[in-house]
């Protein structure tokens, strides 16, 4: 993406909050990178340089704004013309993968050369992927020593350093202060508390719904406005709490427990694709708009979000358990999944589970989860996508839409609802879509084929244009 330096000036003029997150502007009598919406001075235009990314903007020797925070920032989204494969690769380090795996594994994990990875990241991004970790890993940094109370080591590790001497001489070089600067005068608490930003419009109530109505018993509720899970991962960390709700400023507060700590890196990247935080709604109302079925549903919901998922495979699962049934007949169903094969770690009242692993499941007979009130056959997909994610056969990492949705349709029992379906919310890909769905051929009055022809319209945004034509379909029911 190339950044014409007039039309970021006059988004910066006009701290346009639809720009957060898409370039950053590095103040050369300062030496600081700010974002577009900072409320510090505008600066005059021939003392700014523009950045596509926080990385670039400090590889060029800016320092990030302690006003605005540029660490908060929403991301880019897929439909942000970046490459696949940089879009894969920077999702991977962002969710903390190069804090345990070298660059190699990555780009091989991505079916490419480590050399033909870091030429493709420079290219789009203007940073190798080593660079982009340690943005990463600092920004997160900064973020707990101003935000929480928790030690300086803990920060260290939280973020993704191995020693916290290594943290320290990282921090200070890049920010000409210690860490300990930054944490001076601050007041937090020892759960940790962090912003998600996003950009507005947002329809926190309608994604709110939208999960309560899907939410794992034992594992997930939403008490009021506010959603909480369980988490656990065990190679990092213990098992905790989440919570998140909404906060001023269009942004997320998120509190996580300290015995998460170490997974934090990978929790803040779930949590972002799971309330689809890097969204551009501005682009997605103005093309879908176009369409006049889905132009009353669009102007009554500015800002409906696609809900991505947490855990891949637990999404999956709940997706099968939903074949045929309603939505509430496989929340029960799910229930019953979680009481029998998941792992107890009650918490708080109503989050008693962990979701039971890939490992778990496919190690149990397909008679044993049937038991819970499944089919057999359903009970056997359900396996056989267990076993699929524990060989990796099956995995929403480093594959497109047409060859995830593939992937898909190979396992028993799986047809293209399913994988449309799936591909929405485990790859979160904003142009899947549910082919066949009947609720959408209903409120849209189209046959099969006539509705897939209709959509092509849609693109790149056709899985909101389920969600918005899933909205008007419950509108009419009430």
């Amino acid at each position: 993406m190339s950044l014409d330096a007039d039309t970021c000036y006059r988004a910066l003029a006009a701290r346009d909050p639809r720009f957060d997150g898409l370039f950053f502007v590095g103040v050369a009598t300062t030496g600081i990178y700010c974002r577009p919406v900072c409320t510090a001075r505008t600066p005059g235009p021939d003392r700014c340089s523009f950045f596509r990314s926080s990385a670039e903007a400090e590889k060029s020797g800016f320092r990030a704004c302690f006003r605005c925070r540029p660490e908060l920032a929403p991301g880019n989204a897929e439909v942000d013309a970046v490459q696949r494969i940089v879009e894969l690769a920077v999702a991977s380090i962002e969710e903390g993968y190069l804090d345990d795996h070298s660059v190699d594994e990555l780009s091989e994990s991505l079916g490419v050369g480590a050399r033909h990875l870091r030429r493709a990241m420079v290219d789009a991004i203007g940073v190798t992927p080593v660079e982009l970790a340690q943005t990463c890993r600092l920004a997160l940094a900064k973020q707990l020593l101003q935000d929480t109370s928790i030690s300086i080591a803990d920060v260290a590790f939280a973020s993704g350093f191995s020693s916290v001497r290594r943290f320290n001489a990282v921090f200070r070089k890049r920010f000409a202060m210690p860490p300990s600067k930054v944490r001076r005068g601050r007041s937090g608490t020892d759960r940790l508390r962090l912003r998600l930003d996003y950009r507005p419009p947002f329809d926190w109530p309608a994604l709110l719904a939208f999960l309560e109505a899907r939410a794992i018993p034992g594992v997930e509720r939403v008490d009021g406005e506010t959603y909480r899970r369980v988490v656990a991962y065990p190679e990092r960390g213990g098992a905790g709490v989440v919570r998140v709700a909404l906060d001023r400023g269009n942004a997320l507060l998120v509190e996580v427990d300290a015995e998460l700590a170490p997974a934090l890196t990978k929790i803040v990247a779930r949590l972002r694709a799971l309330f689809d935080l890097d969204a551009r709604p501005d682009a997605i109302a103005t093309h879908l708009r176009e369409d006049p079925l889905l132009r009353p549903a669009v102007d009554a919901q500015p800002g409906l979000r696609v809900p991505g998922a947490f855990d891949p495979f637990e999404t999956l699962v709940r997706t099968i358990l939903g074949q045929q049934v309603s939505v509430r007949g496989a929340t029960t169903l799910t229930g019953r999944l979680v009481e029998r094969l998941g792992v107890p770690s009650e918490h708080e009242e109503g989050l008693t589970h962990v979701f039971p692993t890939a490992r778990v499941v496919a190690a149990t007979s397909a008679e044993d989860i049937a038991s819970i009130g499944l089919p057999k056959k359903r009970a056997q997909t359900i396996r056989a996508v267990a076993l699929a994610f524990e060989a990796r056969a099956l995995t929403p990492r480093g594959v497109d839409l047409e060859a995830f949705e593939a992937q898909l349709v190979a396992l028993p029992g799986v047809g293209p609802w399913t994988a449309g379906y799936a591909a929405m919310r485990v790859l979160h890909h904003p142009d899947a879509f549910p082919a066949g769905d009947l609720v959408l051929e209903k409120v849209t009055g189209s046959s099969r084929a006539a509705l897939s022809a209709r959509a092509q319209a849609w693109r790149p945004w056709r899985a909101y244009a389920a969600m918005y034509l899933w909205s008007l379909a419950t509108k009419e029911r009430t």
